[in-house]
């Protein structure tokens, strides 16, 4: 009866530990998919913050202006602020993803 009882503790103690992994897998991977808003987000944010300062800039010349440029520009912008919120270097994606967890959690 002994065996029996520490068997099943065993089997019970692998399946806790199963369903913890597991748990923490799906954990894992919803925080991912919040920090990729997050920074998703401050991308955007970044792009409308620098998107001024580039349209400042004066494009005469016999190779500058017209429409393609101005889409080039769009984009241009877009890809920089992607690059910025990509390397962490501002931190609104991290406080973003505080904000996002602890709403998640009151939930």
């Amino acid at each position: 009866m002994d065996i029996l009882t520490t068997a099943q503790n065993g089997y019970l103690d692998a399946k806790i530990s199963n369903a913890q992994a597991v748990g923490q897998r799906a954990s894992s991977a919803r925080e991912d998919e919040l920090r990729a808003a997050a920074k998703d987000f401050e991308a955007v944010f970044l792009g409308q913050m620098l998107r001024p300062m580039f349209d400042t800039l004066k494009t005469d010349g016999p190779f500058g202006g017209g429409h393609s440029e101005k889409i080039y520009r769009s984009m241009f912008v877009d890809e920089v602020a992607k690059e910025i919120a990509h390397n962490g270097s501002v931190g609104i994606a991290d406080s973003i993803l505080r904000d996002l967890i602890a709403l998640q959690e009151a939930a």
